[in-house]
């Protein structure tokens, strides 16, 4: 019997699992029970949408208590008694009935139009969370899983790789530690919460800033201007990102830019980079309570790299594969100077005003015209059809189904060819008070195999803000935004073609850097000309699509000093990396050294140190700010052989879906991406896609410059 057909036999004859979604199923039938509304029932998914702020909690409760029989019923196996039917088998059937049920309690959260409810989902969320929190620590659960571990029963690979990655759920928790040593461990954890967000509020005062002269601020657009406030005839410039960005790309006097990065990169200084140290401290002691030699060695373990000094090789190869083409983007930029001030000198406060006046020399491009080409209703269609077309899918409105909200709409997702239902998707993309407020995706429902051999199918929600209908027509969107819905249906995609057995194994609940890969992938198609027609016309007669030269302005835009661009960013991720595997690391000192190194001899300004004013580092990114930056890379390598010369060819797009897409977590991604490609990932298709047009620009930006210089 094959590995997959003994985890469907050994599931499905699990009693005990059984017995757990009966027990799910029958509270969560309370719930509906209550609230008799008449609704389309959607086969494989069962979770309500529209709950009432007294139903969440209720739910909640009978999450919980469910919950904790499962677990109390695992821990009571005796030890020479654990299989896979009694130890393993309840665990994944909990998951699998219960991700749904948590979901209908916390989504509200982000989407009801009602304060209560909203209140009710977000108490919800802290209860739940605090609870799931509390059974990952159980050392009488994990010593059974242990157990199982060791006994040697024979399970298919998929099943072998769900056991480890619990196991490691379990020891990253704490689970295996001395109760002195877990409360050791949350203390911990308390402080560095503490730390990070006052690293954070530092980061957010609003009331620093400078007062700057009209002299001074030379060359700011008008509309900048009007937004500032004048006090005794100057501007009052906020040390904020809205202010500090604007300046530094528009101002034509060399000493402001110099004077306001200064400022901003002295905005969290010696404290914030006292916190970061002390940050790290905690986190490498943290590290080492549950068995690591350093913190970042335990944020990438469950990650594709494993290691810290992969990471680093990773960087630092990047690094050297980019100084050609960074240094070929640099020599513009200073002739640029050069022409325009007489100056050579070269300083991080000019990257980016040089860096726009480049662009706005070679890049023929109206963003305000351009946003006449994407109506919302046309960009989603289009987006649909798209996928549909590249993916061999199916997709069909459900009119008359239950929402919680008018605007919002769902669809159902088939195979085209076999007409197999593969599972759902709401599209919630209007604005509307009280909901989240950015792009995102998700998952209601993980596809995964239950244990009375049926099949629950995933089931993923599309939040966007996107502006409402003006005067009948439909609103316009600007191409980032574009980007971005595009890019998050691509995980929508994702998590439906998931064919994995075991619900943590969605599309939606991958490792960090694997999870991008697909949509950093398929966002190329937002610059190509075949596609990026197929979602674009404008809005006064949609038949009259973006012309090719518009898109081509769009892929040079994106590419236009990919190589300094992607140096500042490396530049941070080894600060990133090297202090959160080193000791007592002196970051000043650590900044100091590396920014001329990777920025090609640009020294960094006196006084300042990015790792200050760098969020990332502090919360949320802490020794995996990398990740971007690989899963970049793996994607233009997966484009450029697979994709790049036949766009729509659905015989590639389906062999995409069936070998990277579906798989999900149930194989290692490495493994995945490799079997795919016929060979181990490259750096050389990144550096290539990202440098193959640079000659041609930089041509271009000096020709025409010279011209405007002689004029």
């Amino acid at each position: 019997m094959s590995p997959r057909g003994r985890e469907r036999r050994v599931i499905a004859a699990a009693g005990a699992a059984a017995l757990v979604a009966v027990g799910l199923n029958l509270a969560f039938s309370a719930v509906a029970a209550h609230r008799r509304r008449k609704r389309r029932e959607l086969p494989g998914f069962t979770a309500q949408v529209n709950l009432s702020a007294a139903d969440i909690k209720r739910l909640a409760d009978r999450i919980i208590v469910k919950s904790k029989e499962t677990y109390d019923a695992v821990a009571a196996v005796p030890l020479d008694k654990v299989s896979f039917s009694n130890v393993i088998a309840p665990l994944a059937e909990l998951d699998a009935q219960q991700f749904p049920l948590v979901q209908a309690c916390v989504l509200p959260r982000m989407v009801s139009p009602s304060d209560d409810v909203r209140r009710a989902s977000a108490e919800a969320e802290k209860r739940l969370d605090s609870h799931f929190q509390q059974c990952r620590q159980r050392e009488d659960v994990y010593r059974v899983i242990k157990a199982f571990t060791q006994k040697g029963e024979r399970i298919g690979l998929e099943a072998t790789r769900f056991v480890q990655c619990m196991v490691r759920e379990f020891e990253h928790n704490g689970a295996k530690l001395t109760q002195s040593k877990k409360m050791e461990m949350e203390k911990l954890k308390s402080h560095i919460d503490d730390l990070s967000l006052k690293y954070i509020q530092s980061l957010n005062d609003s009331t620093k800033f400078l007062l700057l002269s009209e002299e001074e601020l030379a060359g700011m657009p008008l509309e900048f201007l009007k937004e500032l406030e004048n006090t005794n005839g100057k501007w009052k410039v906020l040390l904020t990102n809205y202010h500090v960005t604007p300046i530094l790309e528009h101002c034509k006097v060399g000493s402001t830019r110099k004077l306001i990065a200064v400022a901003y990169g002295q905005k969290g200084g010696k404290e914030n980079i006292a916190i970061l140290e002390k940050l790290v401290q905690l986190r490498h002691r943290f590290a080492r309570l549950l068995g690591y030699p350093n913190y970042a060695d335990y944020a990438i373990e469950p990650r594709m790299p494993r290691t810290s000094r992969k990471v680093l090789e990773f960087l630092e190869e990047m690094s050297e594969q980019l100084n050609d083409l960074a240094n070929r983007e640099l020599s513009v930029l200073k002739d640029l100077k050069m022409k325009e001030e007489g100056d050579a000198q070269f300083s991080v406060e000019d990257l980016l005003y040089y860096m726009k006046r480049a662009e706005e020399l070679k890049v023929d491009l109206d963003i305000g015209e351009i946003k006449q080409y994407f109506p919302v209703d046309l960009v989603i269609s289009g987006i649909l059809k798209m996928f549909q077309d590249l993916f061999a899918l199916r997709f069909e409105e459900m009119k008359d189904a239950e929402t919680w909200h008018d605007t919002v709409r769902l669809f159902s997702v088939w195979d085209a060819s076999s007409s197999d239902l593969l599972g759902y998707f709401f599209l919630d993309i209007f604005s509307r008070e009280g909901k989240y407020a950015h792009t995102c995706v998700v998952a209601l429902q993980n596809g995964c195999l239950c244990s009375n051999g049926t099949r629950k199918v995933p089931v993923a929600v599309l939040l966007s803000q996107c502006p409402k209908e003006f005067d009948g027509n439909s609103a316009l969107l600007r191409f980032p935004e574009v980007v971005r819905i595009f890019h998050e249906f691509s995980h929508v995609v994702h998590h439906i073609s998931n064919r994995a057995t075991f619900s943590r194994f969605s599309g939606l609940q991958l490792e960090g850097d694997f999870a991008e890969i697909p949509s950093l992938l398929l966002e190329n198609w937002c610059y190509e000309s075949i596609s990026l027609k197929m979602m674009s016309g404008f809005h006064q007669d949609i038949t009259k699509s973006i012309t090719s030269e518009a898109c081509q302005s769009l892929k040079r835009r994106r590419d236009i000093f990919a190589g300094l661009k992607l140096k500042q960013e490396i530049l941070l991720c080894l600060v990133d990396q090297i202090i959160h595997t080193g000791e007592n690391v002196n970051i000043d000192d650590l900044i100091k050294d590396l920014h001329p190194k990777v920025m090609l001899g640009i020294p960094l300004l006196e006084g300042n140190s990015p790792a200050s004013c760098f969020p990332r580092i502090a919360i949320g990114y802490d020794a995996v700010c990398y990740s971007y930056i690989w899963s970049e890379v793996f994607a233009a390598d997966l484009f450029a052989s697979k994709f790049k010369d036949d766009l729509l060819n659905q015989h590639a797009g389906l062999r995409f879906r069936n070998k990277v897409l579906a798989p999900g977590g149930s194989k290692n991604p490495l493994d995945i991406i490799s079997d795919y490609l016929g060979r181990e990932p490259s750096l050389q298709a990144f550096i290539q896609s990202r440098t193959r047009n640079t000659q041609a620009w930089a041509c271009g930006v000096l020709r025409k410059t010279s011209r405007v210089a002689n004029s």
